[in-house]
């Protein structure tokens, strides 16, 4: 059976062209939703995901309407041939049920696997060039050195608890365990203890 879906992104805009198109594709059962395609829940996506079965085949009148990205679009097509379910784009012209289509969609998938390789492997040589020039990621610290030495004071005198550790330095507990951690990893490293 095939299975009509249709999205539009507000009240404003109609769904008729859609609904009409995907009639005249064979659809059977229509299934729509009025909201952004970057929304994460979407209802009648939702319904119309529990309602496709093996040998369904979910159509849509394009692409864009039924996935939030690509990695998305595929991870929802790749969730349907799990079922043995087809996808159908009418204006891209992709059938998934088709040899033909199923090649295309594998290169969408490849891809965007491509992309994502890329994208990493940029962020990382980002990160190695900036610790190369002494720059280091991640949050600034939470404590300046004074109060870390008055952390690590306090702790080892044992008369304070270690909640109140915590609400004298305004930090939560799993900070004063990290700075803690920190400090034995050091003493660790300059003892040349190597660490497991």
């Amino acid at each position: 059976m095939n299975i009509g879906y249709a999205r539009v992104s507000t009240h404003d805009q109609n769904l008729e062209l859609q609904l009409d198109a995907l009639k005249a594709a064979g659809c059977e059962r229509l299934f729509q939703d009025t909201a952004s395609g970057a929304s994460a829940t979407r209802a009648g996506l939702d319904d119309v995901l529990d309602h496709v079965r093996s040998g369904d085949t979910l159509v849509v009148w394009r692409l864009d309407r039924l996935g939030r990205s690509l990695k998305h679009l595929i991870e929802t097509v790749a969730a349907l041939e799990e079922r043995g379910a087809g996808f159908k784009s009418l204006t891209e012209a992709i059938d998934t049920t088709t040899t033909g289509g199923k090649l295309v969609f594998h290169f969408f998938s490849a891809l965007a696997e491509f992309e994502r390789n890329l994208i990493r492997d940029r962020t990382q040589a980002g990160l190695a060039a900036a610790r190369a020039r002494g720059r280091q990621g991640g949050r600034p610290r939470k404590l300046d050195e004074a109060k870390t030495a008055l952390l690590y004071k306090l702790y080892d005198e044992r008369e304070q608890s270690v909640r109140a550790i915590c609400g004298l330095l305004e930090i939560s507990k799993p900070t004063l365990y990290d700075y803690l951690d920190r400090r034995t990893k050091a003493r660790t490293a300059a003892a040349g203890i190597p660490l497991e």
